[in-house]
């Protein structure tokens, strides 16, 4: 009895030390070992950072992007109105005026620059087979008549022009000004249309002037885009410019209908961003058929609708998901829509 109760006052001696010292037990005292776990615990239940957060301070920021677009499109289209006195460069189509086709194999570049003190706003391109990319013609563009188009080009290539070697059109400005105009009160009215459309389907002032903003910002940055480019619109690309604003108004037709309309899909950030999966889904695929296409075709006529669509599909992409959704979160946080 004696032996084990000297050992045990060891043992509680060195409990009594323990406490003394701070708890220590192995050399860690007990009360940092437990603060360490709170910090820990504090750690793993901080809940990490995510885009809903960040869209929740940002989205208000991310709206000055397509605004500074919209705004340096107009400028660009200000300007060279000012400079040129139309909003945009056109063809023959579009101008009236002479097209020749030259069945030759002669070179685009030499025969532009030695017409181009003659004709100084000739315009030269090649006519190649769709299949194989052989050279079948030339096409001479230019705003002057027949006459004097065809003596410049006989005295350079120094024989006459007959309908077995070239083939000649001449379109009046009348006439073409008079398609010009049509095309664009198509254009105008497709856009009045839609913004009737869009405006009964939703019955609410703000969201639909919000898909309207975007339509036109689609529209105005690839003008000015063209404009920059030097690119001289044909009727074909008038024609793309229409289906710019069929294909503008979709994705913001889905956000629209998925924010005010889906309230039982979940929170406002949940929504914009399924709408966005869809809408991103949609535009995507469309860029990249165009683009393949762009790359692919021969034709200039096909090119040129191909570009216009690849970039306004690309301004969509900027105009709805910035804009017309961050107005969009905006406009529900005024109104307390969760």
């Amino acid at each position: 009895m004696e032996n084990s109760e000297a050992e045990n006052k060891p043992e509680e001696a060195k409990i009594q030390v323990e406490e003394t010292l701070g708890n220590k037990v192995s050399g860690v005292p007990k009360t940092l070992e437990f603060s360490s776990k709170i910090k820990i615990a504090e750690i793993k239940e901080k809940p990490k950072k995510n885009w809903s957060e960040f869209y929740d301070k940002h989205h208000k920021k991310l709206l000055m992007i397509p605004l500074s677009l919209f705004l340096a499109a107009l400028i660009v289209i200000a300007i060279f109105y000012s400079a040129n006195g139309d909003i945009m460069s056109k063809d023959v189509t579009l101008t009236g005026g002479t097209s020749i086709t030259l069945f030759s194999d002669l070179n685009i570049n030499t025969l532009q620059n030695a017409l181009q003190s003659k004709i100084p706003d000739i315009v030269v391109r090649e006519i190649t087979e769709q299949t194989t990319g052989k050279h079948i013609a030339v096409v001479i563009e230019t705003k002057e008549n027949v006459t004097e188009t065809q003596s410049a080009l006989e005295e350079y290539l120094g024989f006459g022009l007959t309908s077995e070697n070239s083939s000649v059109e001449f379109t009046g400005s009348a006439l073409s000004n008079s398609f010009y105009t049509e095309l664009m009160r198509a254009l105008v009215m497709a856009f009045i249309f839609m913004a009737i459309v869009v405006f009964v389907i939703f019955k609410k002032p703000l969201p639909s002037a919000y898909m309207i903003l975007c339509v036109i910002i689609d529209i105005t940055v690839p003008l000015a885009a063209v404009d920059l480019l030097g690119i001289k619109m044909s009727t074909a690309g008038i024609a793309a410019f229409l289906m710019l604003v069929g294909y503008s108004v979709d994705s913001d037709i889905v956000l629209t209908t998925k924010v005010l309309k889906r309230r039982e899909d979940g929170d406002l950030n949940h929504r914009i961003k399924s709408a966005a999966k869809t809408g991103l889904m949609m535009s995507g695929t469309t860029i990249v058929a165009v683009s393949i296409a762009y790359f692919f075709v021969i034709s200039s006529v096909l090119k040129q609708i191909f570009l216009v669509l690849s970039i306004g599909l690309v301004t969509d992409i900027i105009a709805t998901w910035l804009c017309n959704a961050s107005l969009l979160k905006w406009y529900c946080e005024k109104r307390n829509i969760k």
